[in-house]
Parts: C-alpha cells; structure tokens; sequence
C-alpha cells in the first residue's frame, strides 16, 4: 500500500498536466505561422534585390513586390510579435526601399527593438549605422556595442568590423591580439574581407616583423594540428612552431573561394616570393 502510495506520487511529479503545454504549443504555433510569412515576404523582397541594380529605386514596378514584402512582413509580427526577425527585415524595408509609406523613423524605431530583443543581424546592422561619422553626435561606444553583442553570436559581419575597430584603436584601446581573433572567427565563417585583412596581418608577422603585432597562442594551438597536416611539406619536421605564412596563405584561399580577387592576388605574391627564395 505504501509502495503504491509512493509510486502514485512520484508519477504525480514526473507526469507532465496537458494544461503545461497549451501556452508552449501555441507559442510554437505562432512562432511557425510568423515564420512562413517571413519567408513570404524575403521571398518578395530577393526578386526586388535580384532586379533593382537595372531599374529606378523607385521604378513602379517594382512596388507590388515591395508592397508584398511590407504585407507579409506586418502579418508576421501580428501572428508573433515577439519575432526579432520580422521587426529586422520591416525595418531594412523602411530604411532602404524606396516603398510608398515608408517611414525612416519607424524603420528605425523597429531596427533598436529587433537589436535590444538580440537579432543578430539588427545589432549589426544598427551597429554599422552608428559607426557612420556624424560631428553632431558621438555614437562610437553605441556602435562598438551592438557590434560586439553580434559578434558573441558569432555574426562574421560584426566581426570583421570589431576586428576593424580593435585594429584602428577607433573609440577601444588599439589591440591587435583581438583584432586578429576577430578576423579569425569572421575567416572560419567564409568572410572573404576579414580572411584577407587576418592573412595580410599574419604576412606583416612573418615577414616584417611589425612591433605589437604577434600571433595569440590560442589561434595558433586551434590552428596547429589542421594546418600542419595539410602542409606539412612547407614546414621542417623538427619544427614544432606554427608557420604564420601557411596560416595567411591559408586566408587567402579562403578569400579566394568566396570569388575575392585580392585573395588570388595575395596566393600570386607567395607563390612567386616562395620561388624566388628557392631561387636563390
């Protein structure tokens, strides 16, 4: 009786009420409906996109599309408005679109909401316009964080430009160990400025010998054993130390990949510095 007591109980705890999953399947039912007008109205918009390098901005025919866009984006905040991906892509339509309607002070209000709510693209997005110089209004600090909020999510476009803020020491102590890591991360997500700017650091290393401009120890260890493996022809087997120049060549065949002409140009400057060395 007391076993049975006790098993009733513990059953009684584990047993999930069907009253505990009402909000949560409404909220993924929201959540999904949002998505697929979302997907409706990029959809719209990436046929504007596709075509609006040979029309007028504000060539009419491309206002149904934009209209579209507008409509599906506003349905997906009514059914979730909690969505930050709805509220980022209505603001770049008020923002950047020439749209009858349109509002730059609503694409705004709705871009600091999506980026306080943690869209990574909105904090990016928002940190760029901020880094726009203005003699009327000191927004470097404003900008430097929404970009490094984008950046601990990882967005390679915040990183390159933290990476640039960190390089230049604009409004943030100079710091070239976090300008590198910075470029490094944006590099591993295929951002071809950020994988040309990390290899042309990693050449000033190797070659001149820049003061204050080192490898960080946590890049080389992560880099060691990949590079090494597929390289090791370049490298002296008693060797142990990372080679900066494979790490760069390595960034601009990255560059290279994603369609750069800087990164082959870069990959014909090794190519033929490594030829005139063995020359002589």
């Amino acid at each position: 009786m007391l076993r049975s007591i006790c098993v009733k109980a513990t059953l009684k705890q584990k047993t999930p009420q069907l009253t505990q999953f009402i909000p949560l399947r409404g909220m993924h039912s929201r959540n999904k409906k949002a998505m697929e007008f979302i997907a409706k109205g990029w959809s719209a918009l990436k046929e504007v996109d596709r075509v609006i390098d040979y029309a007028e901005l504000n060539d009419k025919r491309l206002i149904p599309l934009l209209r579209t866009a507008k409509e599906n984006f506003e349905l997906a905040l009514e059914a979730d408005n909690s969505n930050t991906h709805a509220r980022y892509w209505l603001s770049k339509l008020h923002l950047k679109y020439h749209l009858p309607g349109a509002c730059k002070i609503t694409g705004a209000a709705l871009l600091v909401e999506a980026a306080n709510m943690g869209d990574p693209d909105a904090q990016y997005e928002l940190g760029r316009r901020l880094r726009v110089e203005n003699k009327y209004v000191q927004s470097g600090q404003q900008a430097f964080y929404y970009l490094e909020k984008a950046a601990d999510q990882l967005h390679s476009g915040a990183l390159y430009l933290l990476g640039a803020v960190y390089l230049t020491g604009d409004c943030v102590r100079r710091d070239i160990a976090s300008a590198l890591w910075c470029f490094h991360r944006a590099s591993e997500k295929g951002h071809a400025g950020a994988a040309i700017a990390y290899g042309s650091l990693l050449l000033k290393v190797a070659y001149w010998h820049v003061s204050g401009v080192q490898v960080p120890e946590s890049l080389t260890k992560f880099n060691a054993k990949r590079i090494s493996s597929s390289r090791t022809s370049r490298k002296n087997e008693g060797n142990s130390e990372l080679d900066p120049v494979e790490m760069a060549r390595e960034q601009f065949e990255v560059a290279a990949r994603a369609g750069c002409e800087l990164g082959f140009k870069w990959l014909k400057i090794l190519e033929d510095e490594e030829k005139r060395q063995l020359a002589e």
